[in-house]
């Protein structure tokens, strides 16, 4: 049976930190120096394996090249302009050849008379991509087998005094894997089946490596499987003590008192004194806090932990609910030559809770965190690029502030990526976006095996040590439908019934195991202050759920499935909707960058390419979902457009329908905020960072205060939403006009809004509405004041998008310069719905778009670019819904 990876190397593990230990008061006693790092990263060379089956049509890449160290070797051909661009045109496939190939890393590097002077030098790879193995000056310190993991081993007995050669052998995980999985009597289920016949089909490797599993390929992103040294390598030297870790544990938090506990980790060689000095600084720079006091220690490994109380915390929040506040400690440890150890962490002190109460509905799923009930509004993040060292900061940031702007609190980290970087967290802390992660399990069936366990039991501590200090996290999810899948998808339904019944139960215990038990511990032991929950959908048990009375749910019987209508969100009322999701294309300046300037459609070999669901065939139902609501596209821009609206539409429905059902419902997270290359997604941010209509209205239906007029067979129920932590007067109102404007009729109401509460205030018939008015050319505006701001606007229409008689608008524009940029005023004539504002190849960004311009109430939008004016003024474009069928946009 396949119940465990195929046998590798002996394999050197880092040194687990033990739990702390007593302290000793011992007579004699040692002193240590400061440990030492030198980073290996630069002057890299890279090459094809000798003997490599790929050598005779790429005899370019048989000799030594210039590599970059974090990389790939993807990356390292593509600077070295010996592949093409994969993102571009069909080059994808003539990319396929690197992941089936073996590759040769190596460095040359001087090491000095001081370093090999000390009594423990470790040679450090922070991240090898996946199956490698390590030479130092010809002798083998490392096999890896696992791209999350920190690969270590003592060096210095194969180390010399000067230069020394290092050398990384990479293997094909497809390459080395299929031969064994070819002798099994089954292979496990996997996720999605090579487009590119490098493995046979329904017999994935996959599932069987600790890699990340988006680069097999996935229903919006491509196949590219990655080889190379993807972290930092370096050098440590130590002599007789070093610091592991360092760890902020909040075990009570409140308005009132927060209590912490600085944990370190430490390794003595001998018996050691040392002076240990920890200050803290407040959110504005004042000590608040500080302890001096010596510690003594006996040889071995050790846990200290300092407890440190801090009065009247200023605590952090998410995002719309306070200030993301952080404290600095500052953590010294001394011995008799001087300091050994410094570091600082910035901690956000709060409490999280996955709060999961019977009520009326079942069990109840909410975070509540600093004891706010908070309802998630967000969205699922993919990994930024297929290929994770090219990822920037700025990058990063880019999608993470969109995020916020929309008003989102919450992203979840999907676990078919990869842990992102410590970067990542640190701007989630300072924007306020709470983070549901993952642990990196995208859907696939896993092995049972104790050495594949033991692995990711190993990456998981990992793991959890190193982003446990950072507020925005505030949920360990075991995986991502790995366990719903098992009793639900079809090919897991046929599997199954292949198998014996032993075997059936043994790779359900399996999952049972790791992801009930042993993930579950790890979080447990390592981070007690954040929640875990087993899997994603699930009740919290053992994992095998997607139901909506408890636990997350994945609703996806809109446009999978059955390929419902958008409607179908309203009647699913879920306690925590953690993903749901439509399609869109992106704008036409993203389509142009990968596809070339000429005729476009739809179902074109290059668009195929740049659609991952259905094999490509994506497309076709992305125009069906266009098509039933909104009617035949005058052309392929128009295609574009519709989609994005019908996508946007779609979504909020969806999204204004669990705010209303707050509490019932509490978390919104639709898929996906991004983009990990150019292509027809679920996004709502491409892969160049622009918004498409979804992003725009989500930051209209994530709004503090919504009004939710939701129209369903006939009748449209009316309830005003609160994110506010205190009662709010305010008043709603509707109005009824025709197309042309006309008042038919209007109603208002004073309201006093309940603080984290979705006050239903009023019902409606199609009847009462429309009062006998045709319902083609017939619309209601639904408005939520806080004094004389529209806080909140939605509309109601009485038919299918399709159907609609509207009139062609004529919009007017003026501009005008303003100090952060220019500023558009549009107005218009009759109902202009959907305006979409573009600026063909100009780099300019609207301040609101995807807008519904009512008669005779102009909209002032702010445009921010380097273009002048003129340049402006003539590139833009507008479509409106009424154009994009008809009249074509202007």
């Amino acid at each position: 049976m396949p119940a465990s990876v195929p046998p590798t190397a002996t394999r050197t593990r880092p040194r687990l930190s033990r739990l702390a230990c007593a302290l000793f008061l011992l007579p004699a006693l040692a002193t240590a120096a400061t440990p030492a790092t030198q980073k290996l990263d630069g002057s890299w060379q890279f090459r094809l394996a000798p003997g490599d089956s790929h050598a005779a049509d790429h005899p370019q890449a048989t000799r030594w090249l210039a590599a970059t160290v974090p990389g790939t070797v993807q990356t390292d051909l593509l600077a070295a302009g010996f592949v093409a661009d994969p993102f571009l045109g069909e080059n994808e496939q003539a990319i396929q050849w690197i992941g089936l190939s073996d590759w040769i890393y190596r460095t040359r590097f001087d090491a000095d008379a001081a370093t090999l002077a000390r009594r423990h030098v470790e040679l450090v790879f922070d991240g090898l991509d996946t199956y490698a193995d390590v030479y130092l000056n010809g002798h083998k310190l490392i096999s890896a087998d696992n791209m999350f993991r920190r690969w270590a081993a003592p060096a210095k007995p194969w180390l010399h005094e000067g230069a020394n050669t290092l050398e990384v052998r990479l293997y094909s995980p497809i390459k080395r894997l299929q031969p064994w999985l070819a002798r099994q009597p089954y292979a496990l289920p996997g996720e999605f089946d090579s487009a590119f016949g490098d493995e046979p089909r329904g017999r994935q490797s996959a599932n069987y490596v600790r890699k990340a599993g988006y680069q097999y390929g996935w229903d919006w992103g491509p196949r590219i499987v990655t080889e190379g040294i993807w972290q930092g390598v370096h050098l440590d030297s130590w002599d007789d003590l070093r610091v592991t870790g360092l760890h902020v544990a909040q075990p009570h938090v409140d308005a009132q008192h927060a209590q912490t506990e600085v944990q370190l980790a430490i390794d003595a060689d001998t018996a050691t004194s040392l002076q240990l000095q920890i200050d803290v600084r407040d959110p504005g720079g004042q000590p608040v806090a500080h302890l001096a006091q010596p510690v003594t220690l006996a040889a071995g490994s050790h846990r200290v932990d300092v407890p440190l109380a801090i009065d009247h915390p200023r605590r952090w929040y998410p995002a719309g609910y306070g200030a993301q506040d952080m404290y600095a400690f500052h953590v010294q440890l001394s011995g008799k030559d001087g300091v050994i150890y410094e570091a600082t962490r910035e901690v956000g002190l709060r409490s999280v809770e996955l709060r999961q109460e019977r009520d009326r509905w079942g069990r109840g799923f909410a975070f509540v965190v600093n004891g706010i009930p908070v309802f998630a509004k967000g969205a699922n993040l993919i990994p930024f690029d297929s290929f994770p060292t090219r990822v920037t900061g700025a990058q990063m940031r880019r999608v993470l502030e969109s995020a916020r702007d929309a008003h989102m609190n919450m992203l979840r980290v999907w676990g078919g990526g990869y842990y992102l970087p410590d970067d990542f967290y640190a701007m989630a802390d300072r924007l306020g976006l709470m983070v549901w992660q993952d642990f990196m399990f995208g859907g696939a069936i896993t092995p049972d095996g104790p050495a594949f366990v033991a692995n990711v039991r190993q990456e998981a501590i990992e793991q959890v040590e190193r982003l446990r200090d950072h507020p925005s996290l505030v949920l360990w999810c075991g995986n991502n439908e790995v366990q719903s899948s098992w009793l639900s998808w079809d090919d897991r339904k046929a599997f199954r019934k292949s198998i014996t019944p032993a075997q059936d139960a043994r790779i359900a215990q399996g999952m049972r195991t790791l992801f009930g038990s042993v993930l579950r511990k790890v979080v447990a032991q390592h981070d007690p202050d954040v929640p875990y929950w087993p899997s994603s959908p699930s009740t919290g048990g053992d994992g095998f759920a997607n139901t909506l009375g408890e636990g997350d749910y994945h609703y996806w019987e809109v446009w999978s499935g059955e390929a419902k209508p958008a409607s179908a969100y309203l009647e699913v009322t879920p306690r925590f909707q953690s993903e749901y999701g439509l399609q869109s294309f992106p704008s036409m300046r993203t389509i142009h960058a990968f596809t070339g300037a000429g005729g476009l459609e739809a179902d074109s070999p290059v668009l195929r390419a740049h659609q991952k669901y259905d094999g490509g065939n994506g497309n076709r139902r992305l125009l069906m979902y266009v098509q039933r609501e909104y009617g035949q596209p005058k052309d392929f821009p128009s295609l574009v457009y519709l989609s994005q609206l019908m996508q946007a539409e779609g979504i909020a429905l969806a999204a204004e329908h669990l705010r209303a059902s707050r509490p019932r419902s509490m978390g919104s997270l639709y898929w996906q905020l991004n983009d990990v290359w150019p292509a027809v997604s679920w996004s709502s941010i491409d892969w160049y960072g622009r918004w498409k209509a979804l992003q725009f209205r989500a930051r209209r239906f994530y709004a503090p205060l919504l009004v939710a007029a939701l129209r369903h067979g006939g009748d449209t129920a009316v309830t005003l939403v609160s994110d506010r932590t205190t009662p709010l007067s305010a008043r709603w109102r509707v109005r009824v006009l025709d197309f042309s404007g006309k008042p038919l009729h209007e109603q208002q109401a004073d309201v006093v809004l309940a603080p984290l509460a979705a006050t239903h205030v009023a019902d409606f018939s199609d009847a009462q509405l429309l009062g006998g008015a045709d319902p083609k050319t017939t619309f209601a505006v639904f408005e939520l004041l806080s004094g004389d701001q529209v806080a909140s606007r939605n509309l109601v229409f009485f038919d299918q998008p399709k159907q609609l008689a509207l009139p062609l608008p004529h919009i007017r524009t003026q501009w005008a310069r303003v100090e952060d940029g220019y500023a558009l005023t549009l107005d218009s004539d009759v109902l202009a719905r959907g305006v979409w504002l573009s600026f063909g190849d100009l780099d300019a960004t609207p301040s609101d778009n995807a807008f519904d311009l009512l008669p005779g109430e102009p909209v002032r939008v702010t445009v921010r670019s380097d273009a002048t004016l003129d340049a402006l003024r003539t590139a833009l474009r507008l479509q409106d819904l009424a154009s994009a069928r008809t009249g074509g946009a202007r």
